[in-house]
């Protein structure tokens, strides 16, 4: 059999097992609560690897190998970054999130949890987070379809359109019939091949070039700096020290992701977060050092001739290519696909919950249970997918442009107020409100700008967004808080709850 022939055995292989685990969970998905949280039934495994599944998507396997390859050590301080934003989010996030979430009402949704949280009789909390959940993931959505489509494009030769119809017809099929069990147990199968794809890809490619010795040998002969964390630079210039706090500032946007963090609320437990964090971190660690090395092989094999790999984010797919049988390499294929469709659909989840708990439920005053509140569930998901599918149709690069932002959006407009709601007795509805807005305003409009003086502009928007939304929610929050017994209480059967966690 051909190459081709193999890969694509592989790559069917992938996709129906997908689809089977969703029937799977069509099983097990009784009620709204179900289809959205899962019955907070997952053990701190599952939600762990599906956190990062969801989190990480294409870029673990091209975007950073391929940065990693094409500009040296310096590009790491990205994923230095996110990997002490994540542990920090399991750290202080999640115990307490898994317990004030079920105390506030039994909430299901982030905007539900801060509804609830801050006493908000108005709605106006729930509603205005779940329109910028619903606007950011459907442009999300719609990116990851892009990428769904490149990818068949690119690797099998295959019709863009025909390529992303398959990668959303999949994705979409198990999220619709199994909710967010099937998302969270696809998500793990998922986390797991990138993971030991991105293991088998440096250890295999480091005995090919002669051992890691050899290999660091062979980087310091194309060029010395590929190896620096700052390119050699003896004293940081301005600009660098911009770029790598911008770099290192990405670590924010955890605490405000509302795919990664409903995870902490479907925990079993909240002494499960401890397990959680421990697995989460190890896999990511063990993904971002294994993206690293694939980089630093790729440099030993090709840079030698710059002309045997054209596109630097191609790295994995080239060196997948190279090292391993064809039937092997298809899998390695569908890890890059893995990635892409975890995050699609934990994004899709997440937009339906806020469409069908957050916004519907405040408009109508509807309680939605069992199969109603399930078929509302697959409908709002069907509904999300269509319109993404219509923005991904023209493959604009306006889309793509777009999610550049929804990364620095969502932790600058949520995190602060998030934390604040676990930490602070004191945050107010209007303080929250009032965060959101600057969060995305700043954002927004810094995203937009660039230079100024000493080049403050080209700093990565979401520090000054996350900065300034915490300021205005602080200072909303002082000159609007009134006591509140009962949040009080609440914020103490939460500290009682999460101690020594």
């Amino acid at each position: 059999m051909s190459t081709a022939t193999f890969q694509a055995i592989a790559m069917i292989i992938y996709l129906v097992a997908m689809v089977m685990i969703g029937l799977l969970a069509y099983n097990r998905t009784k009620n709204l609560d179900d289809y959205m949280l899962g019955g907070r039934g997952l053990g701190p495994a599952v939600a762990a690897l599906s956190a990062g599944a969801a989190d990480m998507s294409g870029w673990l396997l091209m975007g950073l190998p391929g940065a990693l390859y094409a500009t040296g050590l310096l590009e790491s301080w990205i994923a230095i970054g996110l990997t002490i934003g994540a542990w920090l989010n399991w750290k202080f996030t999640a115990p307490r999130l898994r317990a004030y979430s079920q105390i506030a009402s039994d909430s299901i949704t982030i905007p539900s949890f801060l509804g609830e949280r801050l006493r908000d009789t108005s709605k106006s909390v729930r509603i205005i987070a779940g329109i910028v959940i619903t606007i950011f993931f459907t442009f999300y959505v719609s990116s990851g379809m892009v990428a769904g489509g490149a990818f068949f494009e690119s690797s099998f030769g295959m019709n863009y359109h025909l390529g992303m119809v398959i990668v959303a017809a999949v994705t979409v099929l198990y999220t619709l019939v199994g909710g967010f069990l099937a998302v969270s147990w696809t998500d793990v199968v998922q986390g797991l091949i990138m993971l030991i794809a991105l293991v088998a890809v440096p250890i295999v490619g480091i005995t090919h070039v002669g051992g890691f010795g050899a290999l660091i040998e062979q980087v310091n002969t194309v060029d010395p700096t590929i190896l620096s964390f700052t390119h050699g630079n003896g004293a940081l210039s301005w600009a660098a020290i911009l770029g790598i706090v911008s770099a290192l500032a990405w670590g924010l946007g955890y605490f405000g992701q509302p795919h990664i963090i409903v995870r902490f609320m479907a925990l079993r437990s909240v002494a499960e977060a401890k397990q959680g964090r421990r697995i989460g971190i190890g896999w990511m660690v063990l993904s971002t050092l294994g993206a690293g090395l694939t980089a630093l092989v790729g440099v030993a094999v090709y840079q030698h001739d710059t002309g045997e790999l054209a596109n630097p984010e191609g790295v994995f797919i080239a060196l997948g290519q190279m090292l391993f049988h064809p039937l092997i390499a298809g899998f390695m294929l569908a890890a890059i696909l893995a990635a892409i469709m975890s995050t699609i659909s934990s994004q899709l989840i997440v937009t339906s919950s806020a469409l069908v708990e957050d916004i519907y439920r405040a408009f109508t005053k509807r309680e939605l249970s069992g199969a109603d509140g399930v078929l509302a569930g697959r409908l709002a998901v069907g509904s999300v997918s269509l319109i993404a599918a219509a923005l991904a149709w023209p493959r604009s690069d306006t889309i793509l442009g777009l999610v550049a932002f929804a990364w620095a959006g969502f932790g600058a407009s949520f995190g602060p107020i998030v934390l604040l709601s676990l930490y602070w007795r004191k945050l107010t509805a209007k303080g929250a409100i009032a965060g959101m807005i600057t969060g995305a305003l700043v954002v927004g409009i810094w995203g937009n700008i660039s230079g100024g003086p000493g080049g403050i502009f080209d700093l990565y928007e979401i520090l000054p967004g996350f900065l300034l939304s915490l300021l205005a929610a602080v200072l909303v929050s002082q000159a609007s808080y009134r006591p509140n017994t009962e949040i009080q209480e609440e914020m103490d059967q939460v500290i009682a709850a999460t101690r020594g966690i």
